[in-house]
């Protein structure tokens, strides 16, 4: 069986499980209260420009967004989201779990942009309704896009033209920025937003991901809040020390290889079914390809190759998505690409 799953069906990079079997006889203290985790925090600081940045870390993206749109909102009010975003559509309700709506606004290519906010605002406006206070984006979309730094600004100008915190969920944030033509880096994410995260596992770790909290009014308490949704993790460090591995060395840092290789693989996988005749159902951006396949050939395809079945398309057709990881191969590109 060949895996175009997901992006984190395989374990960890060799690097990262090297890193973790080096320090794991070392004595530290828990919770994130140790060497690693401060280096970790500091190197991250230092790659987005922000030294008055808070870090912290996580095991995975949902707790990661249901305890950071928690902290920094209150009983009345919500956040904003793109329908197809990953806290409306794939968080099974964490968000509403604790007490906060998620104003889901239908796009076309699942961007979120400026008129989507302008329009949610319109119709709640005082104490008889729930309140929007943040915008959550993910970055790249759940359909693979990216945002340009343009698109970016606009939605930071309209989020302190109303009064809203600008969040970016960035569990595939290095398949972002890396692909050719981006114009976004982690620097400007510094500038542009309130709060973003800086994936790993989906990109070469076992698990974690690195928050990044540029408003001190969201971070005010944070860890009572991380320690109350039960996600304190008592081995902090294990996250510390897999994403220092990974991001050590700027933009030459083993995240970064990892990120262009998803990239590169997607790109020679999209390029391959249009060659095939085969229609893509978004244009293709990063590494997930979503490509519409009559149903019957899916069946045919389940028996080697083991992916998603996105959306329904038409009576005979389905969406179905394949997804490159850090270790995806090309002879596998091309066992697909020979099947379909």
């Amino acid at each position: 069986m060949i895996y175009f799953r997901s992006d984190y069906s395989l374990g960890a990079h060799p690097k990262v499980m090297d890193a973790l079997v080096a320090t794991n006889m070392e004595h530290t203290d828990g919770y994130a209260e140790d060497r690693f985790s401060y280096e970790t925090a500091d190197m991250i600081r230092e790659m987005v420009g922000r030294p008055d940045a808070h870090v912290h870390f996580f095991v995975g993206g949902t707790p990661t967004n249901t305890i950071t749109i928690a902290a920094a909102l209150r009983p009345y009010e919500g956040v904003i989201s793109p329908a197809t975003g990953h806290i409306y559509v794939h968080e099974t309700g964490s968000v509403e779990a604790h007490g906060h709506r998620v104003f889901a606004a239908p796009t076309e290519d699942g961007k979120l942009r400026p008129a989507d906010i302008e329009k949610i605002m319109l119709h709640h406006e005082d104490e008889h309704c729930v309140i929007p206070k943040m915008v959550y984006i993910t970055h790249p979309t759940e359909n693979g896009g990216v945002y340009t730094k343009a698109e970016l600004e606009a939605l930071k100008e309209c989020c302190k033209k109303n009064d809203l915190y600008f969040y970016i969920d960035g569990a595939r944030l290095g398949t972002a920025l890396t692909w050719p033509g981006n114009d976004v880096t982690l620097k400007d994410l510094g500038q542009l937003c309130d709060a973003f995260y800086i994936g790993g596992t989906k990109i070469g770790a076992l698990f974690g991901e690195a928050l990044v909290l540029m408003n001190d009014h969201i971070n005010d308490h944070f860890r009572y809040m991380v320690k109350r949704a039960c996600a304190l993790l008592a081995k902090g460090r294990l996250i510390a020390v897999q994403l220092k591995a990974l991001l050590e060395g700027g933009e030459d840092s083993l995240y970064y290889q990892l990120s262009r290789h998803e990239n590169e693989m997607a790109i020679k996988l999209a390029k391959g079914v249009v060659e095939k005749g085969y229609k893509l159902w978004l244009p293709h951006q990063t590494n997930q390809v979503f490509v519409i396949v009559p149903k019957k050939k899916i069946k045919e395809l389940e028996e080697n190759f083991f992916f998603y079945t996105w959306a329904p398309y038409d009576e005979e057709n389905d969406v179905i998505r394949l997804i490159t990881n850090w270790n995806s191969k090309e002879e596998e590109i091309d066992a697909i690409l020979e099947a379909l």
